[in-house]
């Protein structure tokens, strides 16, 4: 029995400790910002590497449409 309330006691004690930490609210530190700064770049040069790879055929076909445009209006 004494286990038993040793062991209640413990995890009373943890819960408190934890719940605590979650209630400790400071600034962010330069290691988040880092952090944050490093995803943001990833994602903005994965999706430059993504588009890069679809640029040329989408100016290809504005060009084509615009030329295309252009010579039905007589103005080519």
């Amino acid at each position: 029995m004494k286990f038993i309330v040793a062991m209640q006691n413990r995890l009373d004690a943890l819960k408190a400790q934890a719940l605590g930490c979650l209630k400790k609210k400071e600034g962010q530190n330069t290691i988040e910002y880092v952090l944050m700064l490093v995803v943001v770049v990833g994602v903005a040069g994965l999706a430059g590497v993504l588009i890069k790879k679809f640029m040329p055929d989408l100016f290809d076909q504005v060009k084509a449409k615009i030329l295309g445009g252009m010579e039905k209006s007589g103005d080519f």
